[in-house]
């Protein structure tokens, strides 16, 4: 210490003896006094960055350790009873369904498939329609068959839900001609059905997610303010693509996942005024998903033996689930059960998907063995409603 306190005074006097006044000298000392100070704070914040990284990778370890055992146990104990509960709250929602005749409902995609034979739905219980569609020919029949049915007023707003701006418009017609909305079914969708590797133009898989989730979000964030004055409902047509995965469905599985995120996360935010249906269809007939597609040649090509669900019946039991207020619906019921399979065995059904609708050889898409077992077996007219055999 004597040895750095002499070097020290040694400098100074140097400094005084090269003409340093007292004021520069003083200057100089602070100056070294004031970074000595913050090299002090730097290492003690240091210390606490490592202090913190270390609890936060304790904390993280003993929980890993702790929530698996606690999370188990808690599921043994609560699933019973809320499984009972889950059983009353439906059966006193069958009692009390809502009765829509009068209300308006807006629905996207009602030019064919599940989207028409809900407006024929709604139609028979008395419910005003606005129907949506790029399709305006194909809307006005629909309109007039809901009409005869039971409307007592519908209206034909041709749009592409992909556009923003047709999404604020068909809104704001569809409540300027009745003064008010109650339920938005979202509805409109475009299904592109390839092998992801096979795909021409990955780029032309774009308007998918644009109609698919972004005609969604646009159309929900223009109605909100409208259901939120009736206590209205949304009616979201997602698809079991969300979650099985199916090849020649991955960029169609991803949208619609991202529709099932988008309405679980909205009903969080907004779910006690404005209720949300998630419907998660499996095979229904409609335009989309009639279990064929296109192969490389242009060719119609059925790949799965799974059922077809006739889209009337499908078309009812949704309404019916809206009506009820209902958070989630799968038609048909059993195709739910594959969820439990993804969740518990992802890779058993993982390899059951790959082995049934991959092809095996050079014979491609007509070579898969769900396809062979359709043939083999003739299930097709059991299978599969009539105008899809």
């Amino acid at each position: 210490m004597a040895a750095v306190a002499a070097a020290e005074r040694g400098s100074e006097n140097v400094l005084c003896e090269a003409g340093f006044s007292e004021r520069y000298l003083s200057y100089f000392t602070g100056e070294h006094k004031c970074l000595e100070r913050t090299q002090v704070l730097k290492d003690e914040e240091d210390n606490k960055k490592i202090i913190v990284e270390a609890m936060d990778d304790i904390i993280n370890k003993v929980l890993n350790i702790i929530i698996p055992p606690i999370s188990l146990t808690f599921f043994l104990f609560l699933l019973p009873p809320y499984l009972f509960y889950k059983f009353l709250l439906s059966a006193v929602r069958s009692v009390f369904t809502e009765d829509v005749a009068g209300k308006v409902v807006l629905i996207t995609g009602a030019s064919s498939g599940i989207g028409e034979h809900m407006a024929y739905e709604y139609a028979r219980r008395g419910a005003c329609l606005a129907l949506v569609d790029r399709r305006e020919n194909l809307l006005q029949s629909v309109a007039s068959r809901a009409m005869s049915i039971g409307s007592p007023d519908v209206l034909v707003i041709p749009a592409d839900v992909s556009k923003v701006e047709n999404c604020r418009r068909f809104v704001d017609v569809a409540v300027n001609h009745f003064g008010r909305l109650d339920h938005l079914v979202n509805n409109a969708g475009i299904t592109p059905v390839c092998l992801f590797e096979e795909a021409t133009d990955v780029t032309k898989i774009a308007p998918a997610m644009d109609t698919n989730f972004w005609g969604s979000v646009y159309g929900t964030y223009f109605a909100i303010p409208h259901l939120k004055r009736s206590r209205g409902k949304i009616v979201g047509i997602a698809s079991s693509a969300g979650w099985l995965r199916v090849p020649r469905l991955s960029l169609y599985g991803a949208t619609k996942s991202a529709v099932i995120s988008f309405y679980e996360t909205l009903r969080v935010e907004i779910g006690r005024e404005v209720g949300i249906t998630i419907v998660t269809p499996g095979l229904v007939e409609s335009e989309m998903t009639k279990g064929k597609f296109l192969s490389k040649e242009g060719q119609l090509v059925e790949v799965s033996i799974m059922p077809i669900l006739p889209v009337k019946e499908a078309a009812k039991s949704i309404v019916d689930s809206a009506c009820r207020g209902e958070n989630y619906l799968t038609v048909p019921a059993w195709v739910w059960h594959s969820f439990y399979w993804k969740v518990f065995f992802p890779e058993l059904l993982e390899w059951s998907n790959h082995m049934l609708l991959m092809s095996k050889g050079s014979g491609g898409e007509r070579d898969t063995i769900s396809k062979k077992l359709l043939d083999l077996t003739g299930l097709k007219e059991c299978l599969y409603p009539e105008s899809v055999r």
